[in-house]
């Protein structure tokens, strides 16, 4: 797969970075690239008047002036299409220069910086990388074909008077290696930063790309903390509201059939729900407290929340279930001992969904509620004796979706369905 900066972030991360191909220059860019030719061209005319102002020419005959001016506007007017055409731009650049040379052109210092800049350009712009080498390679190959003509033709020519020579070579290998060093220099400079220059746009690229990868990365994890925090909240609401309503609905029930041939009864039924609905708030401004609180702030119990149940409340939970009239046996097997905070509230939510389900949708006589303390895990078990409606929401519903969802959270396991002989059994395990 062959990346582009402009491209949308790839949530595979997949991307070949070595086939990476730079986009093409933005207008904005190339409005650069004209007024840079345009400099050039100025540098150009500047540098040729001076040239010829100071008689370079004086000892042979060279082309008029406008002549001059016209080499340097041709071997700068290419630099505006410099991006546009990276592969194109140095071999007119240096086609030009070694024309420009070989009529005699008496600035040498401009067209000089038009194929430094043409042959950079090649090597920071150019998509296809192999093309980029080969160009430039056969650019350089040709500037140093006609160096080496012009060194040679130097060397056979009569050697000028070298007045004034201190140095321990000979003026004219002295001046052939100069000319050699200083072209090579030139040379690979150009090649050398044209590369590095379109590594880092690589790498800007790059770094955009795996930016654009981690916002989506946190927006996603925002999104995913927010579905499980509604899930989170849905789940306690649910836990603690449906277990404590059902004991209310089946007391105010009670109270209404028996409240004119046994007042006392009734009496009792309304004291049991009013102790209900107290319960209820209580657990409700519990997970109320926890909710607003600050992530490194625990609830203050003095501002009426109340710590979050666990398995010393059962027996309690087990106690609110007999005023129903359901025969609830709580017993713990094992040896007891200290189990998370989190453990507890999960297997006291299980037992108390699952006594709820009892109580709404089971014609129930008996409930057995077991706590076992294994070796290796905690298991919870709630078994009852009756016959679900069918249908019945607890029994495939929110519930024991709810249910699975905190046994889950602990890498545990859950067990819901029709026991042998009748009834229905819960049965959940949290590793120790």
């Amino acid at each position: 797969m062959t990346p582009r900066p402009d491209d949308p972030p790839s949530p595979a991360g997949d991307l070949d970075w070595s086939q990476w191909r730079r986009p093409r220059p933005s207008p904005a860019r190339q409005r650069h690239d004209w007024w840079l030719a345009l400099g050039v061209t100025a540098g150009s005319v500047v540098m040729t008047a001076l040239v010829t102002s100071m008689g370079a020419h004086a000892s042979g005959p060279g082309p008029g002036l406008a002549e001059q001016y016209a080499w340097g506007a041709a071997v700068s007017a290419p630099l505006a299409l410099r991006r546009r055409y990276p592969l194109v731009v140095p071999v007119v650049v240096g086609a030009v220069f070694i024309a420009g040379q070989a009529r005699s052109v008496s600035d040498n210092l401009v067209p000089s910086i038009a194929l430094f800049i043409a042959l950079y350009s090649a090597g920071a712009w150019a998509r296809n990388r192999t093309a980029a080498r080969r160009v430039r390679l056969a650019v350089i190959a040709g500037m140093f074909l006609w160096l080496g003509y012009a060194l040679v033709r130097f060397t056979v020519q009569p050697a000028p008077p070298f007045e004034g020579v201190t140095g321990p070579l000979d003026p004219v290998l002295a001046s052939v290696l100069y000319g050699i060093v200083f072209n090579l220099m030139f040379f690979l400079s150009a090649y050398f930063f044209g590369g590095v220059a379109w590594l880092s746009a690589r790498r800007r690229a790059e770094l955009e790309h795996w930016g654009g990868q981690l916002r989506l990365s946190q927006e996603q994890n925002t999104r995913g903390a927010i579905v499980a925090e509604r899930i989170r909240i849905a789940r306690d609401l649910h836990d603690v509201v449906a277990h404590h309503v059902s004991v209310m609905g089946v007391q105010a029930g009670a109270a209404r059939r028996v409240l004119e041939r046994d007042p006392e009864l009734a009496r009792s039924a309304l004291q049991t729900v009013e102790e209900t609905a107290r319960t209820a708030i209580g657990e409700l401004r519990g997970l109320l407290g926890v909710l607003r609180a600050e992530p490194d702030e625990q609830p203050d119990p003095a501002g009426g929340e109340t710590s979050s149940p666990g398995l010393e409340q059962l027996p309690e939970l087990a106690a609110r279930a007999r005023s129903t009239g359901l025969d609830v046996d709580h017993g713990v097997f094992g040896d007891p001992r200290p189990v998370p905070e989190a453990v507890a509230l999960s297997a006291y939510r299980v037992v108390q969904e699952s006594l709820t389900n009892v109580v709404k949708h089971a014609s129930a006589r008996r409930a057995d509620v077991r706590v076992r303390f294994l070796e290796t895990s905690l298991e919870v078990e709630v078994a009852d004796d009756g016959r679900g409606r069918s249908g019945a929401p607890g029994r495939g519903g929110f519930g024991l979706v709810g249910m699975r969802e905190r046994v889950a959270v602990h890498g545990g396991r859950l067990e819901a369905g029709p026991r042998r002989g009748g009834g229905y059994r819960v049965r959940a395990w949290f590793p120790a």
